[in-house]
């Protein structure tokens, strides 16, 4: 059995695409590496960023995407998405960096497999950065 691959990307559908962009745009730091429209099968706009790990963060949106709907992890689907960070320091850099661009936070958890910092996108989605343990 061959060895199985990382993830080499993400995609979200999003409400509202161009404030979704800008949002990630100012957390990532970088300009998206992807703008483009699909027309098949589906209507599609989808942008896309790369992070310097080699992996890529794409935002979709579809025209019939229910405009009032937010992301909820307590139905069937995706939970959460974490960012690995090498310690507890690039944790507190990042949650530094939260604060200043004034995306709200949960703040540093503790737990014996590691620390969090959770946050949110615009549309609700769960992301978080994650420490192994020190």
């Amino acid at each position: 059995m061959p060895d199985f691959p990382s993830i080499q990307h993400i995609a979200v559908t999003v409400t509202d695409l161009e404030a979704s962009a800008t949002w990630y745009e100012r957390l990532l730091g970088s300009k998206p590496v992807l703008d483009e429209m699909m027309q098949e099968p589906l209507s599609i706009r989808h942008i896309a960023f790369a992070l310097p790990s080699g992996q890529l963060i794409g935002l979709h949106g579809h025209d019939a995407t229910d405009q009032s709907d937010r992301f909820d992890e307590e139905r069937i689907g995706l939970d959460h998405i974490a960012f690995g960070c090498a310690d507890r320091a690039e944790l507190e850099a990042w949650q530094a960096r939260l604060d200043e661009l004034g995306i709200e936070h949960g703040g540093i958890v503790d737990a014996t497999y590691g620390s969090g910092l959770s946050f949110r996108d615009p549309d609700n989605i769960a992301l978080e950065f994650f420490a192994p343990p020190s």
